[in-house]
């Protein structure tokens, strides 16, 4: 669907808050559909990095066209009669329901799938030359069932071009993104890697970001911190354990290369653990 202008909106509510935006849920009066709209305000020269952040997560999302990402549908600016741009608009997809760090431990069954669908999504990204660079909880919106998007372009790397500096969060950064500034499939399969550890035992990998006063973290104290998943939580399925445990490989060439793989290999497991299950159309609701 090609969106050219954004238009007159009415607001139904407020979807969200991030560093520097406001998210809300609006209805559109040229189409009487519903949208999420962020809105980044630009009030001085500082705030221009935020600006040029939202045309980039709107040229990303114009690469983008998969079920299992938030399409991004237009950019707009407004702006005095003597100023700079005073205000970014995004307009996106609405996708109801809450992102996954808001969520309680989902069954495994319901997980494996959830994990399938944005390995999928995360497939596309990297044949179109994108990685995510931020994945995380926080960036997963759940909408029902094994029903999830992927959102929020806003540190994407385009392959090719410079990365300036490097941003993410903490707890689910790849070692040599610290480290190096790398940002590539490989990074992003860490940051997955992560974000399924997360859900499937409700604690954190040991970070790679330290304090000023602590000693950098190496392979040797990640391990030795490193809870394993299926201490963490004996229900986790051991298939799965182990692709989370790969995915979370200190060593970048020990982590599978393709997020394809991945995707496969979950794809199976949920078959698998959806076949055990009486009435499998219970992960859909």
């Amino acid at each position: 669907m090609a969106i050219d202008k954004i238009g007159k909106f009415t607001v139904l509510g407020t979807l969200g808050s991030g560093a520097h935006s406001n998210i809300l849920h609006v209805r559109r009066a040229e189409d009487e559909k519903e949208y999420a709209l962020k809105m980044v305000p630009i009030e001085d020269k500082e705030d221009l990095k935020y600006l040029e952040q939202a045309k980039h997560e709107f040229r990303v999302g114009q690469m983008l066209n998969h079920p299992n990402l938030v399409k991004v549908y237009a950019f707009e600016t407004e702006g005095g009669w003597f100023s700079g741009p005073k205000k970014a608009k995004l307009l996106l997809e609405y996708v109801p329901g809450k992102t996954m760090d808001q969520l309680p431990l989902q069954r495994m069954a319901r997980l494996l799938r959830i994990f399938e669908r944005v390995a999928d999504g995360l497939t596309h990204m990297h044949k179109q030359g994108v990685c995510h660079a931020d994945l995380k909880p926080n960036n997963l919106i759940h909408e029902r069932g094994t029903r999830v998007k992927v959102l929020d372009y806003g540190l994407a790397w385009i392959k090719g071009e410079g990365k300036g500096r490097i941003q993410g969060t903490p707890e689910y950064v790849a070692p040599e993104t610290v480290e190096h500034k790398i940002v590539n499939e490989r990074t992003d399969i860490y940051n997955f890697g992560a974000t399924m550890y997360r859900l499937v035992t409700l604690q954190l990998p040991p970070s790679w970001f330290t304090g000023e006063d602590a000693l950098p973290m190496d392979a040797k104290g990640f391990k030795d911190q490193f809870k394993p998943v299926r201490t963490a939580n004996p229900m986790v399925p051991e298939g799965l354990a182990d692709v989370i445990q790969q995915c979370l490989q200190p060593n970048a060439n020990k982590r599978p290369e393709r997020m394809s793989q991945i995707q496969g290999t979950l794809d199976q497991l949920a078959d698998e653990a959806a076949a055990k299950m009486s009435d499998p159309t219970e992960l859909e609701e």
